[in-house]
């Protein structure tokens, strides 16, 4: 098994890449700048486009327990972590804040705009806002 075939490093880079949550993403999912952005699917004009698409499943999986996760599943999450190195490698300049690059990113679970996720199981994003990450030796693998 290559490492990138290892679920326990797929799980860790995937949420590593993914910094929304299930409910904030579902609510992006909503919105007109969600479903006018992305790729299509050649034959399907004016349907959902891949990213859309990619963002319901990064839902469920985000939902869903660690022991449910299928090898289908994993294969999923090691295609939204190359979308997120790739595009935020082609990261343009000045405010991203209304872009369409952004709104891409966005319907794959990544927010550009935003701080990563903490660890499962380690302090919130608001904990380390007000103190700070932790030192090195304290932080989870």
């Amino acid at each position: 098994m290559s490492r990138s075939d290892d679920p326990q490093q797929t799980y860790r880079e995937f949420t590593d890449a993914v910094n929304m949550k299930p409910t904030e993403l579902s609510r992006w999912l909503e919105t007109a700048e969600s479903k006018h952005v992305g790729w299509q699917k050649k034959g399907t004009e004016g349907g959902e486009t891949v990213g859309h698409e990619s963002g319901r499943k990064i839902v469920d999986l985000l939902r869903r327990k660690r022991d449910d996760l299928t090898e289908a599943d994993y294969k999923h999450m090691r295609k939204v972590v190359g979308y997120v190195r790739r595009h935020m490698a082609q990261r343009p300049s000045g405010d991203v804040r209304q872009t369409r690059w952004r709104y891409s990113l966005m319907n794959w679970g990544h927010d550009p705009v935003k701080a990563a996720l903490p660890p499962p199981g380690g302090p919130s994003r608001k904990a380390l806002e007000r103190h700070g990450a932790p030192p090195k030796s304290r932080r989870h693998p």
